[in-house]
C-alpha cells in the first residue's frame, strides 16, 4: 500500500491524539496552543513556542494541500518542491503532495540561490513551496524559475513574487482527493548532499519509503506510548525516515528548531521522550556540557528516555563508552544508511549489540550486503572492499542522469563507495569513504581510523582527518582538531599521542581548528581540503 495510508489509518484509528509538537526556541511566546484551522482562518500565524496538531487534524490538512495542487492543475507525475525549516507545516504538505499522486521533492536549507535553481531544474519541478527563512534566496531567482512553475510562499506577509499558501489552503476542502496511489508508483526526489559538486536528483517510489516505516518500527519497537524527538532537517531522508516509526506506530513526535544540549534536555523532559537521534556533534556538545557541570541531569526528568540512536556518520567508541557513563540505561543504536537507499537502516547495530560499539552492524530488516572488490567480486572475511546493499529500499535511479545510475547500481545491488570490512561475526565495519582514502607513499590510509583513534583523546572534541597532495608521498594525512573548550593540548601532545599508530598512519600535518559539518553532521572534507592545501603548500615553498 503506499505511505499515505498510514496516515489515513491513524487518523481514522486515533482521530483526537496528537501527533505532531513543533517547539522553536527561538521564538518567545510560550504560550500553548494547540493548532486548528480556525488558527489560519483568524490570522492567527506559526508564531507559537508550542504548537500541537492531532491525526485527524495532520491527515485533514494534507488532504487541503492536495485539494488546492490539484485545483492548480497538478497531476500525478508531477514534481512539488518543498523548501522549509522543521515546521508543523511540514509533514502535511509533504504527506498532501504525495496524496495527489505527484513526487514530493525535499530541498536542502542551505542551498544556495544557484543550487535551488539548479535542483528545481533537475527534477522538472512545477510547484515551489518555501518559507521566510529562502525569501531572499528565491527572489533572487524568482524572474527565471517563476516562467515554468508555481511559487507558493508558507507564512505571513507574502512576497509579491509569490502566492499566499495559507490563503490558498484555508478554503480547500478536507476531503480526500479521488486519486488513485500503487506501490509501484515513484513517490518523491530526494538529492544527494553534493559534496563533489552539485547535487544528484534521487528517484525513489512509494514502496521504498513503506520499507522504511517497516524497518524503523523493526529495528527500534516502536509502540503507542514512545515520543520521538526530531531534531534534524526533514528534507534529508534520515530525519523522515527515522520519524516514520512513529507513522506505522501511530505515536507522538517532536520537531524541535535548536541543538542546545540544554534545550535538548528540556525538551526530552517536558515532552516525555522516549527516543532520541542524535548526530555525533550534538551528542559531544551535551557530554561536554555534563563534563563542565554546565547541565546537571538531576535537574531533568529523564527516566522515560530508553532509545539514543545516531547515524549519518561514524561513531567513535569512546564516545557512546562515556555516554553510557552518564546514561547507563539508555538502549544504543548505530544506523548507517544512504538517501540512495531510502535512508537510514539497510545496516544497522541492534540495540542488543552494544558490546560491538565501533561496527555499524548487520543487514537490515529486508537488505543483504556484500562487500566487493573493484571487479564486484565479494571479498574475504577481513579485507577491506566497497560496501553494496540490496533490497526493496534502493532507488530506481539517479533522475535525468543515466550515467552516474549505472556506476552505482549493478543488478539490483547499490555500490555505496563506502569502503568496508567485516569481523568473524559477520559485523561490518566503515573504513572510509571510497574518494577520502589517502594513498600515501604506496599506502593505503583511511581516515575514519585515525579519527577514531584521535577522537579517544580526552581534549579532542572533534577531528576530521584528510589528504593533501605532497610532493615526495603524494598525498599525506592531516589532521584537523576541534579542541573541548577550556582545554589545551599542542601539537607535540597529539604527536605523542599517535605513536599508538603504525607510523605510516601517523598524521603528519595537525590544524587546530574548527570541523564543519554539514546539516546532516557529515564532515565537509572538500572544504577543510580546498582550505588546507593552500596552507600546506605555502609551508612546503618555506621550507624549501
Amino acid at each position: 500500500m503506499p505511505i499515505t495510508q498510514f496516515l489515513e489509518r491513524n487518523a481514522n484509528l486515533y482521530p483526537n491524539d496528537v501527533c505532531l509538537v513543533e517547539i522553536n526556541p527561538e521564538i518567545q511566546e510560550k504560550r500553548r496552543v494547540t493548532w486548528r484551522e480556525y488558527d489560519l482562518i483568524e490570522g492567527n500565524p506559526t508564531t507559537h513556542y508550542r504548537r500541537e496538531i492531532t491525526w485527524q487534524v495532520f491527515d485533514e490538512k494534507a488532504n487541503r494541500v492536495a485539494q488546492m495542487l490539484k485545483s492548480r492543475g497538478i497531476e500525478k507525475g508531477d514534481k512539488v518542491a518543498i523548501l522549509l525549516m522543521n515546521c508543523l507545516e511540514w509533514l502535511p504538505i509533504y504527506f498532501g503532495i504525495l496524496k495527489t499522486g505527484a513526487l514530493a521533492v525535499p530541498l536542502n536549507f542551505r542551498y544556495a540561490p544557484d543550487e535551488i535553481e539548479y535542483c528545481l531544474d533537475l527534477a522538472e519541478v512545477n510547484v515551489l513551496l518555501f518559507g521566510p527563512e529562502f525569501i531572499g534566496r528565491v527572489e533572487e531567482i524568482a524572474d527565471s524559475i517563476s516562467t515554468n512553475r508555481l511559487l507558493f510562499y508558507v507564512g505571513g506577509d507574502c512576497p509579491t513574487f509569490a502566492e499566499d499558501y495559507d490563503k490558498l489552503v484555508a478554503n480547500c476542502s478536507s476531503q480526500p482527493v479521488d486519486v488513485k496511489i500503487t506501490d509501484e508508483d515513484y513517490a518523491a526526489i530526494y538529492f544527494s548532499s553534493g559534496t563533489t559538486g552539485f547535487p544528484k536528483a534521487i528517484l525513489h517510489k512509494h514502496k521504498a519509503l513503506v520499507h522504511s516505516c517497516k524497518v524503523e518500527q523493526m529495528h527500534h519497537g516502536q509502540t503507542r506510548d514512545d515520543v520521538f524527538l526530531c531534531i534534524p532537517p526533514l528534507y534529508h531522508t534520515g530525519a523522515k525516515m527515522h520519524w516514520f516509526g512513529s507513522l506505522i506506530s501511530g505515536s507522538k513526535a517532536i520537531l524541535l528548531r535548536g541543538v542546545n544540549p540544554k534545550t535538548i534536555l528540556e525538551t526530552v523532559s517536558n515532552e516525555k521522550c522516549t527516543i532520541v537521534w542524535l548526530l555525533v556533534p550534538w551528542a559531544q556538545d551535551i557530554l561536554v556540557e555534563l563534563d563542565a557541570g554546565r547541565i546537571k541531569l538531576e535537574d531533568y526528568d529523564l527516566e522515560q528516555w530508553r532509545l539514543m540512536h545516531i547515524g549519518a556518520q561514524p561513531v567513535p567508541q569512546s564516545l557512546i563508552k562515556r555516554w553510557k557513563e552518564y546514561f547507563p540505561k539508555h538502549q544504543y543504536d548505530t544506523n548507517y544508511g544512504l538517501s540512495e537507499s531510502i535512508g537510514p537502516g539497510c545496516v544497522h547495530l541492534g540495540v542488543e549489540n552494544i558490546h560491538k560499539v565501533g561496527a555499524i552492524g548487520v543487514p537490515g530488516f529486508g537488505w543483504e550486503t556484500k562487500i566487493i572488490d573493484e571487479y564486484g567480486k565479494e571479498v574475504k572475511q577481513g579485507e577491506v572492499g566497497e560496501l553494496s546493499v540490496k533490497g526493496p529500499g534502493v532507488m530506481v535511479c539517479y533522475y535525468n542522469d543515466e550515467e552516474a545510475t549505472n556506476e552505482v547500481l549493478h543488478d539490483g545491488w547499490l555500490y555505496t563507495g563506502d569502503m568496508a570490512e567485516m569481523d568473524e561475526d559477520g559485523f561490518i565495519y566503515l573504513v572510509d569513504r571510497k574518494k577520502d582514502v589517502i594513498i600515501s607513499g604506496g599506502e593505503n590510509i583511511y581516515p575514519v581510523q585515525i579519527e577514531n583513534y584521535l577522537s579517544k583523546y580526552e581534549p579532542v572534541k572533534d577531528v576530521a582527518v584528510i589528504g593533501l597532495q605532497d610532493e615526495r608521498l603524494g598525498e599525506i594525512a592531516a589532521a584537523i582538531i576541534e579542541l573541548v573548550p577550556d582545554s589545551y593540548c599542542n601539537e607535540d601532545d597529539i604527536n605523542n599521542f599517535c605513536k599508538g599508530l603504525p607510523r605510516y598512519k601517523r598524521p603528519r600535518k595537525i590544524f587546530f581548528a574548527d570541523v564543519p559539518r554539514n546539516a546532516t553532521g557529515k564532515i565537509e572534507k572538500p572544504k577543510l581540503r580546498k582550505l588546507y592545501q593552500s596552507e600546506h603548500l605555502v609551508d612546503a615553498q618555506n621550507r624549501g
